[in-house]
């Protein structure tokens, strides 16, 4: 019987290329600004409104609190725009849940459609959750947001949505493959990201 061959420089060097894309492409930032676009769409079948409410969403709930991390990163204030070190958690935390709530509470000012508040609503719960985990244990963003994201559109629009859990665990390998987070971690994410996020917004429209 014989040894495993050892993993060459080459390969693991090609490993973290590819790590590193998947933290990048599917950082959560980026699925928060993509995912109340397409629950918009699902909720008024029209561009225009589409494009209005979802972007709504993707600006409190992304756009503008990633500036406020990217800003933080850039002054020194946290390690990146990752915001590894979990004790740098706190100020991006709470910027992200008051610009949320800010959004919700347009959503709720302007009429909007029902999915886009139940949206708003479970990301918002889940941050409290993940927020709460977060100040004695670094649980993974990255396989919270991309675990919920799949519940609400295998929900939304085609049990065929199932198969992007393959992605969620492309994902969470690419965590724990850059060194940001442990087995544990990015599973207690998914598993958080899907029942409270999914689930909550499950909760809300079919009540």
């Amino acid at each position: 019987m014989t040894n495993a061959a050892p993993e060459t420089s080459t390969s693991r060097t090609a490993a973290d290329r590819v790590a590193r894309a998947l933290t990048e492409v599917f950082a959560p930032w980026v699925i928060v600004v993509l995912l109340p676009l397409a629950v918009a769409w699902r909720a008024t079948a029209s561009i225009g409104p589409a494009l209005g409410w979802g972007l709504l969403v993707s600006a409190t709930s992304s756009i503008l609190p990633m500036g406020v991390i990217v800003w933080g990163a850039r002054t020194g204030r946290w390690d990146s725009h990752h915001v590894r070190d979990r004790a740098g958690r706190f100020v991006p935390f709470v910027a992200l849940i008051a610009m949320s709530l800010v959004g919700l509470g347009l959503l709720m000012l302007l009429g909007a459609p029902w999915l886009l508040i139940a949206l708003d609503i479970a990301m918002i719960v889940s941050l409290f959750v993940t927020g709460g985990i977060t100040v004695w244990w670094k649980v993974s963003m990255h396989s919270a947001v991309a675990a919920g994201a799949v519940v609400i559109l295998a929900v939304l629009f085609h049990p065929v949505c199932w198969v992007l859990l393959l992605v969620v665990a492309a994902i969470s390998w690419s965590r724990v493959r850059l060194g940001d987070h442990t087995t544990a971690q990015v599973t207690i994410g998914a598993i958080v990201g899907a029942v409270v996020g999914g689930g909550l917004f499950m909760a809300l429209i079919w009540s």
